[in-house]
């Protein structure tokens, strides 16, 4: 299997509640470990599996075959006790047939590898789970080739093992791999669970369950496959979250399309996905009514999640992609709907690259107790509240546009340092109640149209050293860049409101065009900053006409403006100028 490190060295905090069941503003404290969240993932998976675990000889195999009511077997380390079959030593087991009613049960209680080859079978058990690892130094399903198998159980169990409640279930570490395909038709609970580790390597894997579709406690690590899930309760799950290393879900590649009722993909500590073709519903998606009690979010973990890359398509009645603790995307593309926030973390939120479109949300992208750092990628965001959001600070005293002063017990902060961004929301555009602070990149915000909201909002300072903002909304909380950047930028307020639609439009004296822009909504102010804003030089303000040029998210490129009213000029003469 693939270093999963990645050749990343990543180094997060883990985050450690200093009570269970904490709301947002609860103190938590983050601890440095001494090792990564990924060395001590990959340290807990490393004995699973190896890759003489996926070859056989084929003179080795015991071939057994179902019967309807009876089995078939020869050779030694299986035994048939009528509709059951019991497999009580390592080998490769290759298995044909239908079972009406019974079960295949590994009780190898000496180490070696139990591989059972699934060719072409359709169990039926009412009683139990059709597929029971009992015990066993290493099982391994293989699906093989050109195969469909079908794996069904009844509403209610009466196995002597309360533990037992999955139609394939194992008290072992778990590998699933090969070619063929696999039915799994859950009616008591979950339809896949391994009490210790599940690794799927490959395989068409298709799981209705009345429950979770696949588990595995300790870490369930997707290689390769296609898999489909629809689950009542949560699609693919991982729940140990007592012990370091464990609790995690990794999706290599592969292409996942997960509905549940609850979440579609939840992580007792740590998410980590690093490529692959990934469709995700959640309660019903975006337009679903909610219950407070029920959890339906897209992608949950409770302490970290990291993202490299792949596709992935969120529908959720709940948050798109959340963490209780730090979120990390280092590439990939992101199409999110959301009955609640498009991404949230109780922490930290970092962006090097991707492309995030949030078509549908409360909030954006939030951080509750953290900052959101935006280093590259590109962002189109529509939300019902604040675009971004950077919740936890504090304001201690206020004053004018730009004169804004806070103090709190840390630093909160929204920093973009490059990027192209987009946001759409009838809440704030920008919001940080501690530090905004934009370095490059170029931001396209447009706000509130008739609320008490503003296209930045902060309550500390915000900083502008670079990049190209546009930020349209209200004019009656509006506020400007703070007066400790160092790059101009200027803040208009107009007499009265501007329809949807109408140009603004900024040329210096000389006729050099700085800016024409035409919100998607109507606006009665503009923040702007650029690099094209010099000191003592003269622009003129116009609105409304029309520009030959071509505009892309409402900001033109090239062509000629013409046919505006000009509303005012000024001098660009200190940091920050208001009008």
């Amino acid at each position: 299997m693939r270093n999963m490190k990645n050749n990343i060295m990543w180094g997060l905090c883990s985050v450690v509640a200093l009570m269970a069941g904490c709301e947002r503003d609860s103190a938590v404290i983050l601890e440095t470990e001494e090792e990564t969240v990924l060395d001590a993932n990959a340290e807990n998976i490393q004995d699973h599996d190896e890759s003489s675990d996926y070859t056989w000889d084929i003179d080795d195999e015991i071939p057994i075959v179902f019967n309807s009511n009876s089995i078939t077997t020869s050779g030694s380390g299986a035994a048939a006790d009528d509709s059951q079959l019991t497999i009580t030593s390592a080998g490769t087991y290759r298995i044909s047939g239908t079972l009406n009613d019974g079960q295949i049960i590994v009780d190898n209680q000496e180490d070696g590898l139990v591989r059972l080859i699934l060719n072409g079978v359709d169990i039926t058990c009412s009683y139990s789970a059709p597929i029971y690892v009992k015990d066993a130094g290493k099982a391994i399903i293989v699906l093989a080739d050109d195969t469909k198998n079908t794996l069904t159980d009844g509403s209610s169990y009466s196995t002597d093992d309360e533990d037992v409640n999955a139609t394939i279930f194992s008290k072992q570490n778990l590998t699933i791999s090969g070619e063929g395909s696999l039915e799994v038709k859950a009616n008591f609970n979950d339809g896949i669970t391994s009490k210790d580790g599940l690794i799927i390597s490959g395989g068409k894997i298709t799981v209705e369950a009345m429950d979770d579709g696949i588990r595995g406690k300790d870490y369930l690590v997707i290689n390769d496959g296609t898999i489909t899930v629809n689950a009542l309760g949560d699609g693919l799950k991982s729940d140990n979250d007592e012990d370091s290393g464990t609790g995690f879900i990794t999706i290599e590649k592969g292409t996942l399309n997960i509905t549940a009722a609850g979440d579609a993909i939840q992580a007792a500590q740590d998410v980590q996905i690093y490529d692959g073709e990934i469709e995700l519903k959640a309660g019903g998606g975006s337009e679903a009514i909610l219950s407070t009690s029920t959890s339906a979010k897209g992608i949950k973990s409770g302490i970290s999640t990291l993202i490299y890359g792949g596709t992935i398509t969120v529908d959720s009645a709940d948050d798109a992609i959340h963490t209780d603790g730090n979120m990390t995307i280092y590439d990939g593309s992101f199409l999110l709907a959301s009955g609640d926030d498009g991404m949230h973390s109780e922490y930290d939120m970092e962006f090097s690259a991707g492309t995030v479109s949030i078509t549908k949300s409360y909030e954006g992208l939030e951080s509750a107790l953290g900052s959101i750092t935006i280093n590259g990628g590109q962002f189109n965001i529509v939300a019902s509240d604040d675009g971004i959001n950077v919740s936890a600070g504090g304001t201690s005293s206020g004053g004018g546009p730009g004169m804004k002063s806070t103090t709190v017990s840390s630093t909160y902060s929204l920093v973009i340092t490059d990027g192209y961004l987009v946001i759409d929301c009838e809440g704030d555009g920008l919001d940080s109640n501690d530090l905004l602070k934009i370095s490059g990149g170029t931001q396209l915000v447009n706000s509130a149209e008739y609320n008490e909201n503003s296209a930045l909002d902060y309550d500390g300072d915000c900083v502008v050293s670079g990049g190209f903002l546009v930020a349209v909304g209200t004019s009656r909380m509006s506020e400007a860049p703070g007066t400790s950047s160092s790059q101009y930028s200027f803040l208009i307020d107009f007499s009265s409101k501007l329809s949807a639609g109408m140009i603004v439009h900024i040329q210096d004296s000389d006729g050099l065009e700085i800016l024409t822009y035409e919100p998607p909504k109507s606006y009665q102010s503009l923040v702007f900053s650029s690099p094209g804003l010099k000191q003592g030089t003269t622009y003129e303000i116009y609105i409304e006409g029309s520009s030959t040029g071509t505009p892309t998210d409402g900001l033109y490129s090239g062509g000629t403006y013409s046919g505006g009213t000009k509303y005012t000029s000024f001098t660009v003469s200190q940091m920050v100028t208001s009008l």
